[in-house]
């Protein structure tokens, strides 16, 4: 966290910060704003937590000479969630955002010593007083306190989470109504029934226009494809904005163990997978915004506009479509109801936390759903796997299919449909047709998806929604005989607009192909934007 740096190291790291002299008691940043690395070269620097209605003001570490400020939110733009002020006069250099992502790119040495430490301190913020200066207070089964959860842990953003039972009450100090939750405390300051878009609003996380009038990509879709799309953009000098609608990570964050991607013999869990491309894309300088929603896609010759929910518009030279695949439901009745309090689509440490130890039902027949009956097994759950088909290694690894078979936990109905779902508030029961009622604490959906391509008009889709590319597209299309040449690998009907992973016809549906295919998109990119 505090790495020390030879005179060489740092004098490479203060050549392009400007100098600036700062007071006694004079503040250099202050909660909530943008901030800048600060460099200290004499004095003192300390970060505070600012009071609040609860508690007073808390000094969290401090900095003497030859040190600097930040954590991973220098590189996010999320605005600064603790306050710094020179206890005695002291001259900092101002680092600009910029200039530090430059050194991350261009100075291996000197990058991966400063990107290790800002990364070592949000790991330790995370277990002091700074994780107080985001709270998220809620019903503990609630669909959007779950949301709220989800979107801080991806993000990788410092927090502290309070899940109330039903009952329990909501705070000695404040008189909130059980419809004001979940509510997201900001510097202590309430946001009633807050969602993750007016939490990332206040931090600076939603999308605001650069000064750059319009960039070189603009990825829609940050799951595995659009996460390696833009980290492989932006590595290669292009101008990169990554847009999700929910949280990075897409499908893979929600898989609680990937045991057959390269590099990883003992596994991995998706979200330590999209933790670790989250912050090799903002390494890279790729701005990432979340939730933020495309909802049209417009093209001209030479220029791309996505506009958002919100109303405002990203112009790019071109465009990757990511935006992947929607959970299936099944039709039954009072679904929406149990949505809310135990239907999950993921299985993750964060859903176990929900359903440790009790009994829970999986509905699926690929690998997503036999992952899934593993882990909550392994952590105590006695898990039904209801299989629609005979024969479970018609779409299941062989090696999850060995280990589901000796796993005494799971009772595998195959050939089988759940028709029923019982409780009052929450899920208590489900009918399994060769079973009868079950007990089940929550079910865990996992029967594929839809493509998200509704938001798109006039690109060349299968009659699935799935979207065709290269070869695919129909080549007697008017546009590409103006323009002279085939659309290229990767590329819509759409010049200029490419897309990969989940949501392209004829792919793996697989991270590790969906990785290869965001990667190898981008160098379509780079041809075309380069002719």
């Amino acid at each position: 966290m505090a790495p020390s740096l030879t005179d060489a190291q740092w004098e490479r790291l203060t050549s392009r910060a400007e100098p600036r002299e700062i007071p006694a008691g004079e503040y250099l940043v202050r909660a909530g704003d943008l901030y800048p690395m600060a460099l200290v070269e004499e004095g003192e620097v300390e970060l505070v937590r600012d009071a609040m209605y609860w508690m007073g003001e808390q000094v969290v570490v401090t900095f003497g000479p030859r040190s600097f400020t930040g954590d991973l939110g220098l590189l996010n733009g999320q605005r600064a969630f603790l306050s710094a002020r020179a206890t005695v006069p002291s001259r900092v250099r101002v680092l600009s955002r910029a200039d530090l992502r430059r050194i991350l790119a261009e100075d291996d040495e000197l990058g991966d010593l400063v990107l290790h430490a800002l990364w070592a301190r949000r790991e330790w913020m995370r277990r002091g007083p700074a994780a107080l200066t985001l709270k998220f207070v809620g019903a503990g089964s609630s669909r959007e306190f779950l949301a709220l959860r989800r979107f801080a842990e991806r993000f990788d953003l410092v927090h502290t989470a309070l899940p109330l039972e039903p009952g329990q009450s909501l705070s000695r100090a404040h008189d909130y109504a059980v419809s004001d939750l979940p509510i997201a405390f900001i510097q202590g300051e309430p946001i009633l029934r807050a969602t993750p878009g007016a939490v990332a609003e206040r931090l600076g996380l939603s999308y605001e226009p650069g000064d750059e009038g319009f960039v070189d990509l603009v990825v829609v879709g940050g799951g595995p494809a659009g996460l390696a799309a833009a980290i492989y953009g932006a590595s290669e000098g292009l101008s990169t904005v990554l847009l999700e609608a929910v949280a990075p990570g897409g499908q893979a964050a929600a898989t609680s163990r990937i045991e057959n991607f390269l590099g990883f013999p003992f596994g991995v869990s998706g979200g330590d997978l999209i933790g670790q491309a989250v912050l090799q894309a903002i390494k890279f300088g790729v701005r990432v915004y979340a939730p933020c929603e495309a909802v049209s896609l417009t093209a001209e010759e030479t220029e791309i506009e996505v506009r958002l929910s919100d109303g405002r518009s990203i112009r790019a030279r071109s465009a990757m479509v990511t935006s992947g695949a929607a959970y299936r439901r099944l039709g039954l009745e009072r679904w929406d109801d149990f949505e809310r309090t135990g239907i999950y689509y993921a299985a993750t440490p964060l859903e176990l936390k929900q359903v440790r130890g009790s009994p829970v039902v999986v509905v699926g027949g690929a690998n997503s759903a036999g992952q899934a009956a593993l882990f909550l097994s392994a952590s105590g759950c006695p898990v039904h796997l209801v299989v629609r088909g005979t024969d479970l290694r018609a779409r299941m690894s062989s090696y999850l299919v060995d280990r589901i078979f000796e796993e005494p936990r799971i009772h595998l109905h195959a050939g089988s449909n759940v028709t029923a779902l019982a409780g009052d508030h929450d899920l208590e029961a489900v009918r399994i047709d060769t079973a009868g009622d079950v007990e089940a604490r929550a079910l865990f959906c996992f029967i594929g998806a839809e493509p998200a391509t509704s938001w798109l008009d006039g690109i060349d889709r299968d009659e699935s929604g799935f979207i065709r590319t290269g070869t695919d597209v129909a080549l007697a299309l008017e546009r590409w005989q103006r323009l002279g040449r085939e659309p290229l690998p990767f590329e819509t009907s759409v010049p200029r607009v490419f897309a990969a992973g989940d949501v392209r016809r004829g792919s793996m549906k697989r991270v590790a192909a969906a990785v290869g295919e965001g990667s190898s998109a981008v160098a379509s990119v780079h041809r075309v934007l380069s002719g």
